[in-house]
């Protein structure tokens, strides 16, 4: 939907960008992103949509990347970032330098990669049968009403060349920086399998959960996958908006409710659902399946570059060893509902739905007289 596209006021390049690129806007709380109609985008060469998650923010957005069997996006450079995960399908990606050099890889469900900022790229299925599905978080939104100038962001030749990483980036490895519980970091260019990688415990999330966090490409966008093993859920917490979830192993739900709102918003999940937290909204996710829960979360300002102040409260603290405020709890200044605090309609709702898919609870630790 553009927004006075041709008037000198209120203007929303991005949106206006994306009007003119004939993109079907897929707009919702939570999106089945298998289900998104796609439709023939002439810059990449094959079918594309944009994604708008409701409570998303200014920062970022989401495109899909709907490749046929045998086919190939156009060559493209941008003056965004953006981080991929492959939905469906097997293909390889090149990306090429400007002093010549080029990085190949292959990538299949469930892989994650990082195209470094302004390098040429290429992405080519490799199956004569399927399609491959391939979805980015980007924040081409701040980008592009920052600047308002679609020829600077796709038709840049400035050199990045800091942010091209390790040969063995694109391979698989990467360089484990160790910080602190829920802050570990992981920097690389490519994940072949976010379903396998090694996660870290996170206790101050609550019942057993893992996680690791991501830095990509030296990159200014964020990544991090948690787990939840079986018969549990985390603790409910909020932070700035830009955030997309998406489920990557198992399923369950989310549910977002804002501070002093009586009913909550519920979002049931499985590997393809994306949602947004909004600004400040408390959001809490369940693991109703009989597998371990695994969820990736991808947004503007991460580890290194937190970007804004809000993110860098959220996961450092503004002050010298403090904890995050995501990993806080709110009796103390922070944003995190520790269990004993949360609504008692919260475990009670989780009970029936464990009831219902036959898995057996494990929070009695935490709740030691709930039936």
């Amino acid at each position: 939907m553009a927004i006075n596209q041709g008037q000198n006021y209120n203007i929303d390049a991005y949106l206006n960008w994306v009007d003119k690129e004939g993109l079907p806007i897929a707009e919702d709380y939570g999106i089945d992103l298998f289900a998104v109609e796609t439709k023939m985008w002439p810059r990449y060469g094959v079918k594309g949509a944009a994604v708008h998650l409701k409570g998303r923010g200014d920062f970022a957005n989401m495109f899909l990347l709907d490749i046929p069997p045998g086919g190939s996006t156009e060559p493209a450079r941008h003056i965004y970032e953006d981080v991929y995960y492959c939905l469906e399908g097997h293909g390889s990606t090149q990306v090429e330098f400007a002093d010549g050099t080029k990085r190949s890889f292959e990538w299949g469900p469930r892989a994650m990669f990082a195209i470094p900022l302004n390098a040429k790229h290429r992405h080519f299925n490799g199956s004569g049968r399927e399609r491959a599905l391939l979805v980015t978080t980007t924040d081409l939104p701040l980008v592009m009403n920052t600047f308002h100038n679609e020829k600077f962001v796709f038709d840049n030749n400035f050199d990045f060349n800091e942010r091209a990483g390790k040969q063995g980036y694109y391979s698989g490895e990467g360089d484990m920086i160790t910080v602190r519980p829920g802050n570990h970091m992981w920097e690389t260019n490519f994940v072949p399998d976010l379903g396998a990688i090694e996660l870290r415990e996170w206790g101050d999330r609550g019942a057993g959960g893992t996680n690791i966090m991501f830095v990509l490409a030296d990159g200014t966008m964020h990544a991090h996958i948690s787990e939840m093993p079986v018969g549990t859920y985390k603790k409910g917490h909020r932070h700035g908006p830009g955030f997309h979830v998406m489920c990557v192993t198992g399923h369950g739900y989310s549910l977002l409710w804002f501070e002093g709102e009586k009913d909550f918003l519920r979002i049931d999940w499985k590997h393809g659902v994306v949602f947004p937290p909004a600004d400040k909204q408390f959001h809490q996710h369940f693991n109703s399946s009989t597998a371990p829960a695994r969820y990736l979360a991808t947004g503007t300002g991460g580890l290194r570059y937190p970007l804004t102040t809000s993110v860098r409260r959220s996961i450092w603290g503004l002050k010298p060893g403090e904890k995050g405020a995501v990993s806080t709890s709110i009796k103390e200044g922070g944003d995190q509902m520790e269990y004993e605090d949360q609504d008692p309609r919260i475990h009670a709702i989780w009970l029936e739905d464990m009831k219902k898919n036959g898995v057996q609870p494990k929070m009695q630790k935490w709740f030691p007289d709930a039936v």
